[in-house]
């Protein structure tokens, strides 16, 4: 069985980097696929770019979407779940490339285990110094994680990356789940793998090099800005919904230990990105409303000492939770 596999890419501002991308997905060797590209509103000749290769290799499975106005990251990869026809779904950046073998590779696994999501290992790669480096690793010590329990322990607990692309995707779980991104919001991944993680029942991993991930200086890891720190406050108030309304006591303790890492790691890359005391402590204030540990939580076992500390630190009075972060951060 060589199931039909839908890859989605977005087009914005990418024209450095879309013809090495698209030929990446062209030249894989699983060929049964097809491609669904969303054009943002491109204000550049990304589009001209995708489409000209389109025409030139008469690429018939692939096809260009134009979204009326831009939209944003999280509408365009909407319109790629919402339109695809294959069995499985890969979300590719534009800026990033498939290795040769990748789909194959990966549907191989999927079809083997039954899986709702196979994911691979990412290369990252320094531009312009080309410097190989080691990012989103794979923790968990196990090929195949199965039973929801286990997974989301897994997840929280850091054993697999959050990004949305390198994961070969199950389209129906996605749609009977109704796990669509949430319109608006820009950098989202960890918040809509997090949603996944409530339902999946099998995850499976590749022990082997997939996606080649470019950190550049276009890249959003490099220019995080208020609208990114806004992002991440409305995602930790998303997560904190899904708190107050859980009433199983594991999976309370699982979505509160994530909601306390998820601020303690955009809090640290808030001030990595701009050092702006003012736009800092609008996140901290934030964060601060949200939920944490009771006083008997504090008195239990159940929770780490790192993870009581991460905690009481959203309990300080702002200016001390300032003084206090800063002291953390350049010692």
């Amino acid at each position: 069985m060589n199931p039909l596999v839908t890859v989605s890419v977005p087009i914005f501002k990418c024209e450095a980097f879309i013809e090495n991308c698209l030929r990446s997905v062209k030249d894989q060797s699983y060929q049964n696929i097809e491609v669904i590209l969303v054009n943002d509103q491109t204000p550049d000749k990304s589009i001209s770019i995708a489409e000209k290769m389109i025409s030139e290799y008469h690429l018939s499975n692939w096809k260009v979407i134009h979204l009326k106005e831009n939209s944003g990251l999280s509408v365009v990869r909407n319109e790629g779940i919402l339109n695809a026809k294959g069995k499985y779904i890969l979300f590719v950046d534009s800026d990033d490339e498939l290795y040769p073998d990748a789909i194959d590779n990966l549907v191989k696994k999927a079809e083997e285990n039954d899986a709702e999501i196979t994911m691979g290992e990412v290369q990252g790669i320094k531009i312009p110094s080309q410097e190989i480096v080691d990012v989103f690793p794979i923790h968990t010590k196990t090929d195949i994680l199965e039973g929801n329990q286990k997974i989301f322990e897994e997840l929280v607990n850091g054993g697999f990356a959050v990004s949305s692309w390198n994961k070969l995707i199950l389209v129906d779980f996605l749609r009977k789940n109704d796990l669509y991104f949430t319109k608006g919001l820009y950098a989202q991944d960890s918040l809509h793998t997090f949603e996944m993680g409530l339902y999946l029942q099998k995850i499976v991993f590749l022990r082997k090099k997939t996606y080649k991930y470019y950190l550049h200086q276009e890249s959003v890891i490099h220019n995080r800005k208020k609208i990114h720190f806004d992002n991440w406050i409305t995602i930790a108030q998303k997560i904190n919904t899904y708190l107050l309304k859980e009433k199983n006591s594991s999976r309370k303790k699982l979505i509160l230990e994530y909601l306390v890492s998820f601020k303690a790691i955009t809090l640290e890359m808030n001030w990595k990105a701009q050092q702006n005391e003012q736009l800092w402590k609008v996140s901290y204030k934030a964060y601060s409303k949200l939920g944490g540990l009771s006083f008997l939580n504090y008195l239990s076992g159940n929770y780490s000492s790192k993870m009581k500390k991460q905690d009481l630190f959203y309990r300080l009075p702002l200016s001390l939770g300032y003084k206090f972060f800063r002291w953390r951060f350049d010692r």
